[in-house]
């Protein structure tokens, strides 16, 4: 095990791997990537692993865009395959309002290069025939996006980053962070690691890792349900795979999962776990389903897609998930803790992953902050903020699903 490095990356999901990744891309390679049991054991083994260049803030879009492209890069660069699924996605216009926007948001694709549509209901029906479109006034397609495995598609970046020098860790968890004169050192069963910048990238677990240095950090897990259905002979009959799609009116994204589908659902009362701390044997873990308070979000979905209404559900799976009072990832230093970066607080870690490292890293690499990315910052909540005002911002962002800002 590499004992003194430049950099130290906690944390062996998605995220903290697209940041060994990007750092060994960029040239630095003096790295090593701890984590406490095997690479996604965190959240992203279980995560539905979608990709999506739909954002509605402009700035928010590299991060989509950036990941897709990150993902793809490490499977070119090492024949590992992220298991890429080019299937496009559609964002369902619920109002006439959403419509507009997504109207408002054509020219920004245009300008980065992105596929991006505006479809009619009647279009919306030949892409996806399974949705009732008499209910919506259209919808935003982006035709080169779709879904990745999680596991190869983290599996190929450590791959990658190995093969520029990156060290990988497994089952060697970080117990203590302190800094002794300008050099962090990290203790593990393994022996401490002295290094010159330390990443975290621990999802859930970030917040009760850095109370011992003072820090206050508003990241917590709520409970997120997937339900995966049993086969279809509708979807089995098709000769190409289904567009993903994402309602508001419903609070959903469904996507084909094999010859079924798979759905993620966001309720209007959503459950935190753990708040008391993570039990420390934790690990590759879901909760206990409970569906009764999904139900009239169900419920609308088989009026959206009458095709749900006949499907036997297989499995429900419910785990946690990292969420932020604003719902968006805390990305950068931390103030008064020189050379402590963050990378969590993620709740699409998949979808955002990947583009948030190359952001960080060049950060990193360079010391110029990203321009423009003020709202992914870091430090933007201060060291203050309650436990009760955290929380319940995150029940507000949890609860607005996809319902999209006024403004863009």
């Amino acid at each position: 095990m590499k004992t003194d490095v430049q950099v130290a990356v906690i944390g062996g999901g998605i995220v903290g791997v697209s940041v060994l990744y990007w750092l060994a891309k960029l040239g630095w390679t003096d790295t090593v990537l701890l984590e406490r049991r095997e690479l996604t054991s965190g959240s992203t083994w279980h995560a539905a692993g979608n990709t999506t260049y739909f954002g509605p803030y402009p700035k928010m879009t590299a991060l989509f865009a950036g990941s897709i492209r990150t993902y793809l890069q490490a499977e070119k660069e090492t024949g590992q395959s992220v298991g890429f699924h080019e299937t496009g996605s559609l964002r369902l216009a619920a109002t006439e309002r959403e419509l507009e926007l997504f109207h408002d948001y054509a020219p920004r694709y245009e300008g980065l290069g992105i596929p991006f549509h505006v479809r009619s209901p009647e279009e919306v029906a030949a892409l996806h025939p399974f949705i009732d479109t008499g209910q919506i006034h259209g919808a935003a397609h982006t035709p080169t996006d779709g879904h990745v495995d999680p596991t190869g598609a983290t599996n190929a970046l450590a791959q990658a980053a190995r093969i520029r020098g990156a060290s990988v860790e497994r089952r060697c968890p970080v117990e203590t962070i302190a800094k002794f004169g300008s050099r962090w050192v990290l203790e593990t069963p393994n022996g401490a690691v002295t290094t010159e910048h330390v990443v975290v990238a621990t999802s859930f677990w970030a917040r009760e890792m850095l109370v011992p240095l003072g820090l206050n950090l508003p990241v917590y897990p709520t409970q997120h349900h997937e339900i995966i259905t049993e086969s279809l002979p509708e979807i089995a009959a098709l000769d190409t795979e289904l567009p993903s799609m994402r309602d508001s009116w419903v609070s959903c994204n469904v996507r084909q999962e094999q010859n079924g589908l798979l759905i993620g659902i966001y309720e209007e009362e959503p459950e935190f776990w753990a708040l008391d701390g993570i039990p420390p044997d934790f690990k590759e873990e879901l909760l206990p389903p409970n569906l009764d308070p999904l139900m009239p979000h169900l419920e609308r979905l088989m009026e959206r897609m009458p095709l749900f209404a006949e499907a036997g559900i297989k499995v429900a799976n419910n785990g946690p998930m990292c969420l932020t009072p604003d719902g968006l990832p805390l990305i950068g230093p931390v103030p008064a803790m020189e050379r402590l970066w963050l990378a969590t607080g993620f709740n699409v870690g998949i979808g955002t992953g990947g583009g948030s490292a190359e952001i960080l890293a060049n950060w990193m690499t360079t010391g110029q902050p990203p321009k423009g990315l003020d709202a992914i910052h870091a430090d933007r909540f201060g060291n203050d903020l309650s436990k009760d005002a955290a929380l319940a911002s995150i029940r507000k962002v949890y609860a607005r699903g996809y319902q999209l800002p006024d403004r863009i």
